[in-house]
């Protein structure tokens, strides 16, 4: 079985093709996009725009996650996206809408709201006991899909790949353990996430050991600081040749979906780099 919402919205099929996840934030200060959807108009204006581009699915934030970004407590957090995805899901009541919070009672309110997917930056260890997870239970009760981001404040690890691949799991079970079906997680080995630019790096080229977990993969790339760092781009928004290459080697190891601000450049990407992993004109 494949992915579904709970609203009954047609979720794209990931089997098909390699997904496009376009970025929507409705925050005042992510790190390049920042005030550009900070009102339900704006955000339903950059949504529609997103679409017309070739996203897949749209992924609604409301609180930045870039290096050194003031946290925003829960009631600010629901305040920007409550409105956002009311907005969205009137005016585009065919699109797939995630939200991209990593606290079960905001993921919550959104899905009840219309949103059909919950990306957990945290891989739904936020508040987590020794073996449950708040927000698998609330996906679990909702019935919608969750993606499961690896992160950890420092890149502290002794021996990088094990464990991170064993913290990856770690949020899988405590998923499964609270009812979420198998066919509704995926993961994201959180390129950018407590990780030095070197081990950054290697999750790309080895992404495969990350879709050997047996959920399809969501890569986001889009303008982080280690593709700056390899191209000597100090703009996020100059990094485009870094979006693109990260995103057809990921697609290459087993991606099944990118995340991306620039869906338009990098649509042509995904389509030749499936065609050259199928070996075939799709």
């Amino acid at each position: 079985m494949s992915w579904s919402s709970p609203h009954g919205t047609s979720l794209p099929d990931w089997r098909s093709r390699t997904l496009l996840m376009g970025v929507l934030n409705v925050t005042p200060d992510s790190f390049s996009d920042g005030g550009l959807a900070s009102t339900p108009e704006a955000a339903v204006e950059r949504a529609e725009a997103l679409v017309l581009e070739g996203a897949d699915v749209i992924d609604v934030g409301g609180e930045s996650t870039r290096p050194g970004a003031e946290p925003v407590d829960a009631a600010t957090e629901l305040a920007r996206l409550l409105p956002a995805v009311r907005a969205i899901r009137e005016r585009l009541p065919g699109i797939a809408i995630s939200v991209d919070t990593y606290r079960a009672a905001t993921a919550r309110a959104c899905v009840e709201a219309g949103a059909d997917i919950v990306n957990d930056v945290e891989g739904g260890r936020h508040e987590a006991g020794a073996t449950g997870s708040p927000m698998g239970a609330v996906c679990a009760r909702l019935r919608c899909p969750l993606i499961l981001m690896h992160r950890r404040k420092t890149a502290d690890y002794v021996d990088f790949w094990p464990e991170m691949l064993a913290d990856l799991r770690d949020s899988v079970r405590r998923a499964l353990h609270e009812g979420v079906r198998p066919e509704q997680v995926w993961t994201d080995p959180g390129f950018g996430f407590g990780k030095t630019p070197d081990q950054n790096l290697q999750l790309v080229r080895n992404l495969e050991r990350v879709a050997a977990l047996g959920h399809p993969v969501l890569l986001g790339t889009s303008r982080k600081s280690t593709l700056g760092l390899v191209l000597g781009r100090e703009s996020p928004l100059d990094r485009h040749e870094g979006n693109a290459a990260t995103a057809a080697w990921g697609i290459a190891q087993g991606c099944s979906m990118v995340r991306a601000h620039d869906v338009a450049r990098m649509r042509p990407y995904l389509r030749m780099a499936d065609a050259l992993r199928a070996g075939r004109i799709r």
